[in-house]
């Protein structure tokens, strides 16, 4: 078997792969028409960041059966286009994380210490001893958003250097968290005591410009901020006036909204330090994620093992079309208890009943995963990692099947469950022409199609609540798709969903959860 290389990786990688008996070729970077050309050659291919793997790469590509990335990002390799014609596309994330983690507290230091300024002054000739008091890390609290890979190299260091770790991650469970020292809390809890906050959360719509003009207003006076993430987590024009009042003390950033044509008002000003989105870019990381992924491919060649895959798993074309619709159910069954859950994850509890129990359940328990973990994560997480991300997150997934008689002749259960007791429950359930449906939430059966915005309100079960809210939304000409009621008589209390045809302002939702009898409103996108 051939395996064509268009990037450099490590050459303990090459040796890997020659060692095993395939046959590797060493091309250096092809342009698409000069990839094309010669790929039909050749069953796997491995790249960095540099080749484009296009639909038209795969198209020519009769004999390949994997793409490689040395790296995590794949936005250079059209995984549609392999999936489609059934090729693997496998990954290394992680495979940096340490140097990601060693640059967040290089940046920390030069903040703290003011190394920067200092070293400019030493080479303009000054001696400036007094002028250059730092602040000790040692005793100050971490607050970390996202406890995933990098966040817990992080914390780990952090802890080695006499600091007090808080995080705050809804998809990490209280033993994980425990056994790095760092104590879990919530945004607001973290916004007001950390001395240090350093982002470590993937991009997605709740996290997109999350730190902004009113968390920068809730942050203890004189925080430093920490981004080696995602530039899009942070609003720059909220960051430059918040180190303008001195809200922030300083700002270390590795990562901006503009690249590589950053906001020079951000890079130049003198309480940041700017680094051009390098701190995955050390020797290590380079030579790790070269050797891993020649690990992935041979492994896949040679005995089938799939590791970090991004696509689709393998599933006969018959069972796919059976399972299609479930896997669309789940994913949206996920999504929905994600965004309305009161539980901090500890366990996942999915249940099949009816015609589902005699199928292969497993993707589709992948699919509610997915839909569980990628409103936080994003679209890092798929069908064929979910389980991976779980386990991770120390987070139990159990899964059951039950002959019991339902009102359908299928149905999905989901249950988040926080393993003290508290449970927050969905189900739902296809029914004729694919047409999906919520039809229970925390045991109050109700019956609503899944759309893109949907309305969770909880309420006292009293006149006038509804109108009042038809009411609201109407003036603000959001129009209302659909309806549906649960109601709990003995406890007058109910629960409605309503599916709308646009997306309700913040200032919308706040009107609504100020009106009478309302005990709860959740927006939820199941974009």
């Amino acid at each position: 078997m051939k395996v064509l290389v268009t990037d450099p990786i490590a050459p303990r990688g090459i040796d890997l792969l020659v060692d095993a008996g395939l046959v590797v070729d060493q091309k250096g970077k092809l342009s698409e028409s000069e990839l094309i050309d010669v790929i039909a050659d050749y069953d796997a291919l491995i790249v960095r960041s540099g080749t484009k793997v296009t639909a038209g790469v795969i198209k020519a590509a009769h004999r390949l059966r994997v793409v490689g990335r040395a790296g995590a990002g794949v936005d250079n390799i059209d995984v549609e286009a392999a999936t489609n014609k059934g090729i693997l596309v496998m990954n290394t994330p992680g495979g940096n994380s340490v140097s990601v983690a060693e640059h967040t507290l290089g940046l920390m230091l030069a903040l703290a210490r003011q190394l920067v300024h200092a070293d400019q002054s030493m080479k303009q000739g000054r001696w400036e001893k007094k002028r250059f008091l730092g602040r000790e890390l040692r005793g100050k609290t971490l607050g970390l958003i996202g406890l995933g890979k990098v966040g817990q190299e992080v914390a780990r260091r952090a802890a080695y250097m006499g600091m007090r770790v808080i995080a705050f991650d809804p998809y990490i469970s209280e033993r994980l968290a425990s056994d790095l020292d760092v104590r879990l809390v919530d945004l607001d809890e973290l916004y007001r005591t950390a001395d240090i906050i350093s982002l470590h959360a993937s991009l997605n719509q709740a996290t997109r410009r999350m730190i902004n003009r009113d968390s920068l207003d809730r942050m203890k006076r004189g925080v430093y901020i920490i981004n080696c993430a995602r530039g899009e987590l942070i609003d720059e024009e909220a960051l430059l006036e918040a180190l303008e009042s001195g809200r922030v003390a300083g700002a270390g950033l590795d990562v901006f909204q503009n690249e590589p044509s950053p906001d020079p008002r951000l890079v130049g000003h003198p309480r940041v330090i700017a680094t051009p989105h390098i701190a995955a870019s050390t020797l290590e990381a380079q030579e790790l994620v070269g050797v891993v992924i020649a690990e992935q491919i041979r492994d896949y060649l040679l005995d089938g093992q799939i590791r970090n895959a991004v696509n689709f798993p393998a599933i006969p074309p018959d069972e796919f079309n059976r399972l299609a619709v479930y896997l669309d159910l789940g994913e949206k069954l996920g999504r929905f208890i994600s965004q309305v859950a009161h539980v901090r994850l500890n366990e996942i509890g999915i249940r099949y009943y009816g015609e589902l129990a005699s199928l292969n359940s497993y993707p589709v328990s992948n699919a509610v995963l997915c839909g569980v973990f990628k409103p936080m994560l994003g679209d890092d997480v798929n069908l064929i990692n979910a389980r991976r991300v779980a386990e991770e997150r120390h987070v139990t997934v159990i899964e059951t099947r039950s002959s019991r008689e339902r009102n359908f002749s299928n149905l999905i259960s989901v249950q988040l469950r926080d393993g003290q007791g508290g449970v927050d429950w969905v189900e739902g359930t296809v029914l004729h022409q694919g047409q999906l449906r919520l039809v229970s939430i925390d045991g109050l059966d109700l019956e609503v199609p899944f759309s893109r915005y949907m309305l969770l309100i909880r309420n006292q079960d009293v006149p006038g609540v509804i109108g009042r809210i038809g009411t609201i939304l109407g003036n603000a000409q959001i129009n209302i798709a659909s309806f549906a009621l649960g109601r709990q008589p003995d406890q007058r209390e109910a629960i409605g969903i309503l599916t709308v045809d646009s997306p309700i302002p913040d200032d919308v939702l706040q009107e609504i959860r100020r009106s009478a009898g309302i005990r709860e409103v959740r927006f939820v996108t199941l974009d």
